[in-house]
């Protein structure tokens, strides 16, 4: 069973983590939030705490996992936050079940992988099913973050190398193939809830069109830069983060 984190009091904000690492990034992106929303975070399949699953799955599958959690904890209507792999999620359960959702925050994802990236996907799934997830540590870091913030090495960049070097390949590689195979853009126009977009200013060029393709595809959409951050962006410029959510979630 899927453990659930939640603590804070206030309107339920559900937090949903990216590729490798797991529910505690939201303890360095969301700090301080508990004061004024309950967080609501879990691991997904093969990640954290949460068991390899048996067989692949797709981002459908996740969304209703997520559906089913947040009948089971009781949650009714939320506000929503993923990135990247999270935030694809974020997008199916937007657009599939919109009575549950109050806004939504889509950070450094895509509705879709360009054919190059989806390559690249089969291809790190095969890395981490052969050599392991820290295998690809320092390629990731590089897409992750900026150089400056690497070589600081601060807290958020030693939490990743320590999921990383933790992460289990094959968990890692399901993830990988599920990315993959999304294709959500269709369902764009049927995300009806208060959008915030997020996304770090240098981040990989695809994910930047993507913001900008949400921008102009879900009415509700604004869309805001987070300045020296590449994907990993809300732990690189955490204060910025929060300050814009904040700005979003309490107007």
């Amino acid at each position: 069973m899927t453990a659930i984190f939640r603590v804070g009091r206030g309107t339920p904000l559900v937090l949903l983590h990216c590729l490798g690492v797991d529910h505690r990034l939201w303890e360095i992106a969301a700090a301080g939030l508990s004061e004024k929303f309950e967080l609501v975070s879990y691991d997904f399949p093969g990640h954290g705490a949460s068991p390899v699953p048996a067989t692949g799955y797709t981002i459908e599958d996740l969304s209703e996992q997520l559906a089913a959690l947040l009948k089971s904890e009781r949650l009714g209507r939320v506000h929503l936050a993923g990135i990247s792999l999270g935030g694809l999620v974020a997008q199916c359960f937007a657009a599939n079940h919109p009575d549950k959702i109050d806004k939504l925050v889509l950070i450094d994802t895509t509705p879709r992988y360009t054919d190059e990236m989806r390559d690249a996907w089969h291809e790190r799934a095969q890395v981490a099913r052969t050599h392991g997830v820290a295998a690809m540590t320092d390629r990731l870091l590089d897409i992750w973050f900026t150089a400056h913030f690497i070589a600081a090495d601060g807290p958020a960049v030693r939490y990743v190398r320590d999921c990383f070097a933790h992460c289990a390949g094959e968990g890692y590689a399901l993830a990988c193939e599920a990315l993959a195979a999304a294709d959500l853009r269709p369902l764009l126009k049927s995300i009806a809830a208060p959008t915030l977009v997020v996304c770090g200013r240098q981040d990989v060029p695809s994910f930047i069109d993507a913001a900008v393709q949400f921008n102009g595809e879900i009415k509700t959409a604004d869309l805001v830069w987070l300045e020296q951050a590449r994907h990993a962006s809300i732990l690189e410029q955490p204060d910025a983060f929060r300050a814009a959510l904040m700005r979003f979630l309490v107007d």
